[in-house]
């Protein structure tokens, strides 16, 4: 009774507090009322959450409005880890300069490996951070040599914009064109950046007509030079209309003065070529241009940010890095024209939808989805950098490898800086940071667990070349093959395979100086020193006519003896069987007791391993046993076995055997100017073309040719096409060699058995 009383005191109570404003009367039933107040009560709950996520949403689309996530790239030599050694000096990272080849003996900041240094060109990409004007900016110095294209790949496909730096006087070389052929492929929005102005013979104007025509750029300069080579003073800003000098031991102070006099008609030339060219992927400023209307600085900046965000349009600056100009405007175009990682539209793959592909908003506050773009053995365990597309990553969070299933704990989240690291307890979507312990490959992906997403995988081109490995000394086996494992862990162009005829170690790369360097970094850092040849190839025996065989094996030497006679014939198989070898038993009656049978198979098979020609494999053969004779004590399995392995030799000679080689189907592509050439070194390697077509102006070439005589293709093709050739090449089949190739084949193999 107290109870039901008390109940209804509470409802008393409630209604005299809230009724008046729900519009209920003292007839309102308990229940509707508890609900309509229940609905009330929620509604400013709700109300309060959902201004909580607006204050949430606010603060991280700001933060991330402050991001940049930028990659340098270039040909070799056009100065890109000189470049960033100065972005970093000018944002307070590192307080000295250092040279790439400098006579200190310090070296770059971001070339950290010892053989970087010494051979002054960069082989990893290295990742770092910095801060310039409250914005922070990721940033990847990226190798400019083809063989470590992969480098710059892994680089791309986690990077929102790239600067893409041109050389004022070598201009747009081939690596140039591969780099921004990859750009192309991952879709990143790119300023370009014209360096060493200081040199002689530089012409910036030069250098932007070949990126038009090379490159096919939308682009036009946003800044032009102050004089060129030793009168290099300053750099005239389009946009704003202002000269800047720089002065200070490392051009640290900025100076803002009027253009000087005699170059004031030439800047409104170059600004009116810039507001026409951007006006043209750009309705807005279109507008303002038809309708002669002058265009304000801040107007021109967002034009061209917006038609650089879209890939419409690449604005070119320029300087000098080396001598410290013209980089800090730089910095400033990265953070005006770049996009922030919000305004890149990142996709990725739901495994469990069958690969439906899904956006992803890049919000901390999504479920967490990170690829692992690079791996690294460092001192304490793998280290893998990640860049996080979605969610957030804390320090002793449990993480999901999507493409192995596993759950692993983070254990240690860092910020690199080049080889240092900085301590971090977490991280949120569109940073770039790196885990230790945690056990993967490149290109893998990781979520939290709430959804299986991967991110599309990175484009990896096979290995051309190969080579044959092995360690000087016995003893430092298990260094060799720890060496070999954590190469391929870290690369995936490079392989690793053992050939199973000749017993050796293959490893396989992008090039002579790609696998040299893998080479060397062995022996400085495992101490391992290794001999390299040049690999076996793969040839194969086949016999072309039918020949009969009728062999006795006899032998007595007191106790029991062995015999086995037989009888057959082999043949080759006709073209297009599916198998290799065939064995067909055609006895009639009991010459040969039926469990001998099998021994006799096992002898063929053992002796199609090794032709007599050059001892490699015989294939596309079939063996017929049609009769033979066995002997009631002396008959073995043995004596069988032994009497198929000598009839094989004893007819294969009859059989008209012949060698066959490996064919490769080689794909090359290169400018149409060096087709006489290629085709007549094709012609040269007794190599068939099959294809050609034109692809803009580049000539596309298929050809078959014997692998035997691609060896060292890569360094040829690159010397006779000034290094603007590229070739790819997959096995296609084994073919019959010419008869020259063979009796030479023939008499090496014969003079190398003689040699042993």
């Amino acid at each position: 009774m107290a109870a039901r009383s008390a109940r209804f005191s509470t409802t008393r109570l409630l209604y005299s507090l809230y009724a008046p404003s729900i519009g209920a009367s003292p007839h309102t039933s308990r229940a509707a009322l508890a609900g309509n107040l229940h609905l009330r009560y929620f509604s400013a709950g709700s109300a309060a959450a959902a201004r909580l996520r607006e204050e949430k949403e606010v603060w991280w689309k700001e933060s991330l409005q402050k991001l940049r996530n930028i990659g340098i790239s270039a040909h070799i030599d056009s100065g890109k880890t000189t470049l960033t050694e100065r972005v970093l000096y000018y944002t307070g990272r590192i307080h000295e300069i250092h040279e790439v080849r400098g006579k200190d003996g310090v070296g770059a900041k971001m070339d950290s490996m010892d053989l970087e240094r010494e051979k002054g060109i960069t082989i990893q990409s290295a990742a770092t951070y910095c801060t310039w004007k409250d914005y922070q900016v990721n940033i990847i110095d990226t190798p400019g040599h083809v063989d470590f294209t992969i480098e710059v790949e892994r680089a791309l496909r986690v990077l929102d914009g790239a600067v893409l730096v041109l050389c004022s006087v070598g201009g747009v070389q081939s690596q140039s064109i591969t780099v921004d052929r990859q750009m192309r492929r991952y879709e990143v929005p790119r300023v370009a950046f014209i360096n060493k102005l200081d040199r002689m013979g530089a012409d910036p104007w030069k250098v932007l007509n070949q990126a038009r025509a090379k490159l096919r750029h939308h682009s036009a300069a946003v800044q032009m030079p102050i004089g060129l080579e030793d009168d290099f003073k300053g750099l005239i800003d389009l946009v704003n209309m202002k000269a800047n000098y720089f002065h200070g031991s490392s051009g640290e102070k900025i100076v803002t003065e009027d253009i000087p006099a005699n170059l004031n008609e030439l800047a409104l030339e170059k600004r009116h070529e810039l507001v026409e060219l951007v006006s043209e992927v750009d309705d807005q400023l279109a507008e303002a241009f038809l309708s002669d209307e002058p265009v304000s600085a801040a107007e021109l900046e967002g034009a061209i940010r917006r038609a650089t965000i879209a890939r419409k349009f690449v604005p070119v600056f320029m300087g000098s890095a080396f001598k410290n100009k013209g980089v800090q405007p730089l910095l400033d175009g990265v953070l005006s024209y770049l996009p922030c990682p919000i305004e890149v539209t990142n996709q990725a793959l739901d495994q469990s939808k069958n690969e439906e592909k899904v956006t992803l908003t890049g919000s901390p506050s999504g479920p967490l989805v990170a690829l692992a773009f690079k791996l690294e053995e460092g001192r304490f365990g793998q280290l893998t950098y990640l860049r996080i597309y979605e969610g957030v990553i804390k320090k002793g969070d449990f993480i999901v490898n999507v493409n192995t299933g596993k759950k692993v704990k983070v254990p240690r989240l860092v910020r690199m800086h080049s080889n240092e690291m900085e301590d971090i307890q977490q991280a949120h979507a569109g940073q770039i940071v790196a885990v230790f312990g945690v056990d993967c490959a490149s290109g893998d992906t990781f979520t939290d667990g709430s959804v299986r997403y991967t991110m599309t995988s990175m484009s990896v081109p096979e290995p051309v070349m190969s080579l044959a490995i092995s360690a000087v000394s016995k003893d430092s086996g298990g260094n060799f093959s720890k060496a070999l494992n954590r190469f391929q862990r870290e690369d995936p162009t490079f392989r690793v395979g053992l050939d199973a005829e000749s017993g050796q170690t293959i490893i396989s790369g992008m090039g002579e100086l790609h696998l040299d360097i893998y080479v060397e970094r062995m022996r400085r850092e495992y101490k391992v020193e290794a001999t390299v040849g040049k690999p076996r190839v793969n040839f194969r025996e086949t016999i072309t006519q039918r020949a009969e065989f009728d062999y006795l094996h006899k032998k007595q030497s007191g106790g029991q003896g062995q015999y086995g006679r037989v009888i057959g014939y082999m043949e080759p198989l006709p073209p297009g069987s599916g198998t290799k070898f065939e064995f067909e038993n055609n006895l009639v009656g009991q010459a040969i007791p039926p469990n001998f049978v099998p021994a006799i198979e096992k002898g063929f098979k053992e002796a199609v391993n090794s032709g007599s020609l050059i001892g490699h494999p015989v294939e596309n053969i079939r063996i017929v046993l049609t009769d033979g004779a066995a002997h009631t004590v002396d008959s073995s399995e043995l004596a069988f076995k032994m009497a198929s392995i000598y009839a094989f030799r004893q007819c294969y000679t009859t059989a008209k055997p012949v060698i066959m080689e490996p064919v490769m189907l080689v794909e090359l592509k290169f400018p149409s100017e060096f087709q006489g050439t290629v085709t007549g070194d094709i012609n040269k390697r007794k190599g068939l073309i099959v294809g050609n077509d034109q692809e803009g102006d580049d000539c596309v070439l298929t050809a078959h040719v014997p692998l035997n005589n691609m060896f060292g293709y890569s360094t040829s093709l690159r010397s006779m096409t000034q290094g603007k050739g590229e070739f790819t090449m997959e096995y296609l089949e084994h073919s019959q060699v010419s008869q020259d190739v063979q009796a030479q084949l023939v008499n090496t193999h014969k003079a190398t058995k003689s040699g042993e």
